[in-house]
């Protein structure tokens, strides 16, 4: 049993339902496979489902447990900071490419 590292605090959305709850309602709460340590309190960089950087959002809860199926999630709730400006968003897209996703297609 082991925690995956969210290194730097990248905080992606692997679909648009959570995004979008996040964007109209100011939280959301998304859940990832495995054990994962996200740094509850800071600040981080959300990515859409299509790894585009979109907003600052802080990390308020994040519990990690084995669900009634005996498989390992981690639950991590948010509240939005704020939205990046498209220049922000432009630059911090790049480097995640550079330093996380691979090679921008």
């Amino acid at each position: 049993m082991g925690f995956q590292s969210e290194f730097n605090s990248v905080c992606k959305f692997k679909n648009d339902n959570e995004l979008n709850e996040l964007l109209e309602y100011g939280r959301s709460k998304m859940v990832k496979s495995g054990f994962r340590v996200y740094p509850t309190g800071q600040k981080v960089i959300a990515y859409t489902p299509n790894n585009q950087a979109i907003a600052i959002v802080r990390i308020l809860v994040s519990i990690a447990e084995i669900n009634f199926q005996g498989e390992e999630i981690t639950q991590v709730e948010m509240e939005l900071i704020r939205k990046l400006t498209d220049e922000e968003a432009r630059v911090q897209t790049a480097l995640a490419y550079e330093m996380f996703f691979g090679e921008h297609a």
